[in-house]
């Protein structure tokens, strides 16, 4: 795909949400179960089922996905699609695009070591490896738009409002 066939497929689309704002708004959703006989969490992934358990740093096997492997998963993800997409909008040709993400976990939060530990990722890298002759500024712009564009990527930064309930069924 280049850049005409992208922005003739997407201007329709943007059409529609500059003329009806409300369009745009789309709840996604994800769904888990915990009825197995191990600590795990069955999620439908839509396409799969994927079974998430706890990581070898906290006792778990490693048999099953770890949560927060599945993060970084899904921030690679969204960035490498948006990448794609930018590099595509603004005619940067690449050859190769490799997209990595680590991030460094205390586990003694996690297991209630040490209450003044958090819990969750302390940091998070997200680096791009790049095969393109395109000069260094058309590389800033691919770099600032991928992550001005990228939801996952977006969501983690800027921590947006969460909510969170239970109820009996």
């Amino acid at each position: 795909m280049d850049a005409a066939e992208l922005r003739a497929m997407q201007a329709p689309i943007k059409e529609r949400y500059k003329t009806d704002p409300k369009a745009a708004i789309i709840t996604l959703k994800a769904r888990g179960s915990t009825d197995s006989d191990g600590i795990a969490c069955k999620v439908e992934t839509g396409r799969a089922l994927a079974v998430a358990g706890l990581h070898p740093a906290t006792g778990g096997s490693g048999l099953e996905l770890c949560s927060g492997d599945m993060l970084l998963e899904a921030l690679v993800a969204c960035a490498g699609v948006t990448l794609k997409s930018v590099a595509t909008a603004i005619d940067v040709p690449l050859r190769q695009g490799l997209v990595l993400a680590e991030g460094d976990l205390d586990f003694r939060g996690t297991l209630g070591v040490d209450k003044d530990t958090p819990v969750g990722f302390a940091e998070i890298r997200l680096r791009f490896d790049v095969e393109t002759d395109a000069p260094q500024d058309k590389l800033d712009l691919l770099l600032k738009l991928t992550e001005r564009y990228c939801v996952v990527y977006q969501t983690i930064k800027n921590g947006p409002k969460v909510s969170v309930s239970m109820r009996r069924i």
